[in-house]
């Protein structure tokens, strides 16, 4: 059996697909922190999410500056991308980044009544954390 590691065209491709990503951040008091979100990614470029300054994940990301994100299908042929880099924290626009995270994950509709209620945040005002992928992982079964 040959390998079922994708190609980087091909993880590229999967990565920026429409997936809930699962986070993973480490914490020095327990085990890491792992929860689903929303992200945006372009071949080639930055895989980026939305949070809270103040948050769980904000407050472990602004201490760790790294991150790893899993995005997977969980349906037959199953498949992975897994990446992990240090974490960029920079301040987040509601029509540069929360508009169109919105519009990704729920559609233009739905996704402008959630950014015109509070987007999901508590206090109304995000950052954006991103990456440049160091390290990739994948898996993809429908090469066996």
């Amino acid at each position: 059996m040959g390998t079922l590691a994708m190609t980087t065209a091909e993880r590229e491709q999967f990565l920026a697909g429409l997936h809930v990503g699962i986070l993973g951040i480490e914490r020095i008091d327990g085990p890491p922190l792992t929860v689903p979100i929303w992200y945006a990614y372009e071949p080639g470029g930055e895989l980026w999410f939305l949070t809270s300054p103040d948050s769980v994940k904000g407050r472990l990301v602004r201490r760790a500056m790294r991150f790893s994100l899993c995005a997977q299908s969980e349906s037959l042929p199953y498949r992975y991308v897994s990446v992990e880099g240090a974490a960029t924290i920079s301040p987040a626009d509601k029509e540069l980044h929360s508009r169109p995270m919105a519009h990704r994950y729920l559609g233009t509709k739905g996704g402008d009544r959630y950014v015109e209620g509070d987007g999901g945040e508590a206090d109304g005002e995000s950052v954006r954390v991103s990456m440049v992928p160091e390290r990739w992982f994948t898996v993809d079964y429908s090469k066996m």
